[in-house]
């Protein structure tokens, strides 16, 4: 091979191309890679590579670096500025992606760290595809002063603008305080890793100085604490790698953007399976608790339901199933806990999901076993009527198939709220154990019955006659004949029919085209 003065300066720019890669993929160097090891985490590069379908990941932004002179920053550039940004494939889907590091400047944000942020996110959008964010940030880099901070406004205005348009996922894998803790809030989806996320807008010690309180980062803001106290996170996981995992898992129920259809995964589970199982489920006895997910499991493809929020307001049930492949959303009461009264949590938590699903076009599934909102001072003062509205709100507005089941109780405005045909609810069906009222017969009787009731109190029967009232008003109303006689539900079914009665109905929806009158937005009762 001849090769003359040419070939060697290509042959030394490509040297040059390779030193330069050789420093960029070593961040912040490796002695920082190694206190992130030891510290349980996985380096920007390693969470991007975990994540992606191997070879698929197109880095953006290689090169930027910083433009700050402030406070010796002159001197210390590193390749990436602390974000390492791009795209790739999940399961052969596009997604893009931005992972801080950790190791350069503590995943600190800055102008360009943040420009590369907003890179991706605009280009998410603009080709119709997920985004998903790797925080692990000590926060704004301050050196820079208020451009940090603009970064951040310049992505919370992305995370609202591209809110609705492309799921948007936030895996908090480090620390994560002040600011920037509104970016995963926006988001749809918060994952976190027990014991090195954190997430707080002010930190224990700053806590302890203004209000004398003393508490630890995961008491005050780690993943347990949001995953079952705070419900900000949606998922918790022992380590990187298994919330990487659970980031991919919840892609596959979720379309690429709001104009695409809901992905099909098919299990070879039988469209027509009968589950007998589900014909004594319910129990004969009306205030005996049974556990919601038994019915989830036994009508989902391969019995498999993937909750969201498990920890969090947990008399409320939510998250995906499939059925005869298709993505569903289900919001189901669990009667295990507190009765499956309606709170303020689990309101706020149901009508979130609701709205979620509603904006991406994913059908859903209600499960109604609800006596009542919860009673008491602390729910009245809470708010419970302006949470309550939440739910009420999400299942009105929501224009995607809803089918509903009312498996039990369904009382009060409860029975409203939980799309019922009222609120345009499409298909609901109830099983013979329904009882559909105003409220439960121990309560009805007791007003519309309150002389008769006095007047055997005086004769020593009250107990007899209540007796005698309760039974008489449960035969009445305490079953799904006279709501079916109204058309308030479509169908009285057999619960082994179950499966085969949703995907039929699901089915006959496929087509449904429905929408809410023009306006800008509405006003939801926050």
């Amino acid at each position: 091979m001849i090769c003359d003065n040419s070939c060697g300066e290509i042959m030394g720019v490509l040297d040059e191309l390779k030193r330069r890669n050789a420093l960029a993929e070593l961040g912040g160097g490796e002695e920082r890679i190694a206190k992130q090891h030891e510290a349980g985490k996985l380096t920007a590069r390693e969470r991007i590579n975990q994540l992606l379908d191997p070879g698929t990941f197109e880095e953006l932004d290689r090169f930027v670096t910083h433009r700050s002179e402030n406070f010796g920053l002159k001197e210390k550039k590193f390749y990436g500025d602390g974000v390492v940004t791009g795209a790739g494939k999940v399961n052969g889907r596009t997604v893009y992606v931005f992972a801080q590091d950790f190791t350069v400047f503590g995943g600190s944000l800055a102008a360009y760290h943040a420009k590369k942020i907003c890179k991706v996110m605009d280009l998410a959008a603009s080709t119709g595809a997920p985004v998903i964010g790797l925080n692990d940030s000590g926060g704004a880099r301050i050196q820079e002063g208020v451009e940090s901070l603009g970064g951040y406004a310049d992505i919370f205005l992305r995370n609202t603008i591209f809110s609705g348009v492309i799921p948007q996922i936030s895996l908090v894998l480090g620390p994560c305080a002040g600011g920037a803790v509104y970016s995963p809030a926006i988001t749809d989806f918060v994952l976190m890793v027990d014991r090195t996320s954190h997430m707080f807008i002010t930190g224990p010690d700053v806590i302890k100085a203004v209000t004398k309180e003393e508490v630890s980062k995961d008491v005050l803001g780690g993943a347990e604490t949001h995953n079952a106290v705070s419900g900000v996170a949606h998922f918790i996981s022992a380590n990187d790698q298994e919330c990487l995992a659970t980031c991919k898992r919840l892609l596959s129920y979720l379309p690429q953007n709001n104009l695409d259809p809901v992905p099909r995964v098919l299990s070879g589970d039988l469209a027509s399976r009968e589950e007998p199982e589900l014909n004594a489920i319910v129990p004969e006895q009306p205030n005996h608790p049974y556990d919601m997910h038994k019915i989830i499991n036994l009508i989902a493809d391969g019995g498999e339901f993937f909750e969201v929020q498990p920890l969090f307001a947990q008399n409320m049930l939510i998250g995906f199933i499939r059925l005869d492949g298709y993505s569903i959303g289900v919001v189901a009461n669990q009667p295990q806990v507190l009765a499956g009264c309606l709170d303020i949590n689990a309101s706020v938590k149901a009508a979130r999901f609701v709205r979620f699903c509603d904006c991406f076009n994913i059908p859903l599934l209600t499960l109604v076993d609800v006596p009542g909102f919860l009673p008491g001072v602390n729910q009245e003062h809470g708010g419970i009527i302006r949470h309550g509205a939440k739910l009420l709100y999400a299942f009105a507005e929501a224009t995607v198939p809803k089918v509903t089941v009312i498996t039990r109780k369904a009382y009060g405005g409860a029975y409203d709220v939980m799309s019922s045909k009222h609120i345009r609810g499409d298909l609901n069906f109830a099983y013979p154990t329904a009882e559909v009222a105003v409220m439960g017969p121990e309560g009805a009787v007791n007003i519309i019955f309150r002389h008769e009731i006095e007047a055997a109190e005086k004769q020593g029967k009250a107990a007899a006659v209540r007796d005698k009232l309760i039974k008489e008003y449960r035969e009445k109303f305490a079953n799904p004949w006279e709501v079916a006689e109204l058309g308030f539900i479509d169908a009285v079914i057999e619960p082994s029919k179950t499966r085969q009665r949703l995907i039929e109905g699901f089915s006959l929806l496929k087509g449904k085209r429905l929408s809410n009158p023009p306006k800008k937005h509405g006003n939801i009762p926050l």
